[in-house]
């Protein structure tokens, strides 16, 4: 059975990331708003729910700890691994907006500032939400059917739109869920040992719904939804998972996060918003970003 169950999640994110990039596009034709700004909202910040359930379920069960690793760990993957791939697999041309970029750096810095104090609480909590607040409204406000808006594309009604994106989310979540349980089966039964387990399969398990929704969204020529989408997804998954974890219960930095995970925060977010800003994330920017993630990786583990 865990060969079905990994087989079923397999088959699962694939659906469910055409679907989810279906309705995005119908969204932005309805909506009269740029895939990009449909990417960060809709598909970076839908993609994030596993991440938000993980930090949650971990702050209620005492071990606040456990939430930063993931904030930081899905934002180091969804560069040097989802947007790796997804590069490698097919090019990216789109850019990142002034406004995403600003959105980008400074969670990137807010993120860094929690490492150097030690820990993040209720009042920095409020400040990083209040800013995710802002960002949305301006993002809203400034909005419009820019240069990347789509030309005919998909079609259909308001309604239409939102079912699929419901749709592709509940997909990929559940997916991500089978295509785990079945591949920790797996590993189980050939003795692999439950650390390894944990560092890999579950560690990128809840980045699987950005990694099928960015492909889709490549694969059909929307470079705009699947940039955003990974912009999107970091900026979620520190100002707002972080926030609302931290308000749950206040977060302290663990010894095993240090410079390693502060160097690959930085790098990688520098590296993703000069590629964003040239236009152009190509094969061997790929290439390079998938070769930096392998090298965190065994620094982490060493």
């Amino acid at each position: 059975m865990d060969y079905v169950w990994a087989l079923l999640g397999l088959a699962l994110l694939v659906a469910g990331g055409e679907a989810l990039v279906r309705g995005a596009l119908r969204l932005s034709v309805r909506l009269a708003l740029s895939p990009a700004l449909i990417g960060v909202v809709v598909m970076g910040f839908g993609t994030s729910t596993p991440e938000l359930a993980a930090s949650l379920t971990a702050a209620l069960a005492d071990a606040p700890g456990i939430a930063l690793g993931n904030v930081i760990g899905s934002n180091v993957a969804n560069i040097g691994l989802i947007l790796g791939l997804t590069a490698l697999a097919s090019p990216i041309v789109a850019r990142i907006g002034g406004l995403d970029a600003v959105a980008l750096g400074a969670v990137t810095l807010a993120l860094l500032v929690v490492l150097a104090v030690g820990g993040i609480g209720v009042a920095l909590a409020v400040i990083f939400l209040l800013v995710l607040t802002a960002y949305l409204a301006a993002s809203l406000l400034f909005a419009g059917a820019g240069p990347d808006a789509p030309e005919g594309g998909e079609t259909g009604s308001l309604w239409g739109g939102i079912g699929f994106v419901l749709l592709g989310l509940a997909m990929l979540i559940g997916g991500a869920q089978a295509l785990i349980g079945g591949a920790m089966g797996i590993a189980e039964s050939f003795n692999v040992p439950p650390s390894i387990i944990g560092l890999t399969l579950v560690a990128v398990g809840t980045s699987l719904p950005e990694l099928a929704a960015s492909l889709a969204a490549a694969f059909r020529g929307q470079g705009a939804l699947a940039l955003g989408n990974i912009v999107g997804s970091n900026i979620f998954n520190g100002f707002a998972i972080l926030g609302i974890t931290a308000l749950v219960h206040p977060i302290a930095v663990v010894p095993s996060i240090g410079l390693a995970e502060a160097i690959a925060l930085a790098g990688f977010a520098a590296g993703l918003l000069i590629l964003g800003l040239v236009g152009r994330i190509g094969r061997w920017a790929g290439a390079v970003a998938l070769a930096g993630y392998a090298a965190y990786v065994v620094a982490i583990l060493g």
